[in-house]
């Protein structure tokens, strides 16, 4: 499954299990472009990607991760997520040393 596509299908399973229209991101989008978006059409940025979390009241991490999830499939959620958690791990992304490094 193409990146954009699992995207999409994540983005519009998490609305709707909130309960959420399309209209109810009037805020950070038009319900032309989350439309476009679910289907898979286009690719949001990164600032996106935060903006919908929002709305979704998901962390945007969440959204990345459960898109990976979904184009990977069949396998393990768990043994992507403890890929990830070793992975920060080991790059000292875990640390407030580095979460400090941006601010100076």
């Amino acid at each position: 499954m193409e990146l954009n596509t699992a995207f999409g299908q994540v983005l519009r399973a998490i609305r709707q299990q909130k309960g959420l229209t399309q209209e109810d991101f009037s805020n950070v989008s038009s319900r032309t472009y989350l439309s476009t978006l679910e289907r898979g059409l286009k690719s949001p940025t990164i600032e996106k990607i935060a903006q919908l979390a929002g709305v979704l009241d998901v962390h945007p991490a969440t959204l990345l991760l459960a898109t990976f999830i979904a184009q990977e499939k069949p396998g393990d959620p768990g043994a992507l997520v403890q890929r990830v958690k070793k992975e920060l791990a080991h790059l000292n992304f875990a640390s407030a040393d580095v979460a400090n490094q941006g601010a100076g």
